[in-house]
């Protein structure tokens, strides 16, 4: 099988709100729009994600509910500063404060206007106790 894309599509109360959360922190742009459903991409990247109304007709009527249990995660060259941005002064929900984890991270954790988590981290090198769990090949395909 060859994909020609592959993008996650937020389910949420308010389409044009966690729209333009994306829009405002994280530098996507809208490349489609209706009330119900918002097309969004990161160019810098390459990254898309979609927003979608929780009750639309497109919905199966037994799955029509805002996303759980979903974590964003953005790798970013520096969280120390996007922390300062987004939580210091754009007040943006705290759930776990900047901390350096020994699997190779240094992250915060904030959400979306929908509750989604979004994990902002910077890769850091990992403590020598996680060494062996990276597939150093498979990282370095191209």
């Amino acid at each position: 099988m060859k994909l020609s894309s592959f993008y996650p599509v937020l389910m949420t109360k308010d389409v044009s709100i966690t729209s333009a959360f994306y829009v405002q922190h994280f530098g996507f742009s809208i490349v489609f729009e209706t009330d119900w459903y918002t097309s969004l991409q990161q160019e810098e990247i390459g990254a898309e994600l979609a927003v979608l109304q929780e009750d639309h007709e497109t919905v199966p009527s037994s799955f029509g509910t805002s996303v759980q249990g979903l974590i964003l995660n953005f790798e970013v060259e520096n969280v120390d500063e996007l922390y300062v941005r987004l939580i210091k002064e754009k007040k943006l929900p705290l759930h776990l404060d900047l901390r350096d984890e020994a699997f190779g991270q240094r992250h915060f954790i904030t959400s979306d206007p929908s509750g989604v988590l979004i994990d902002v981290i910077t890769v850091i090198p990992p403590d020598e106790s996680f060494q062996d769990h990276y597939n150093i090949e498979a990282q370095t395909k191209e």
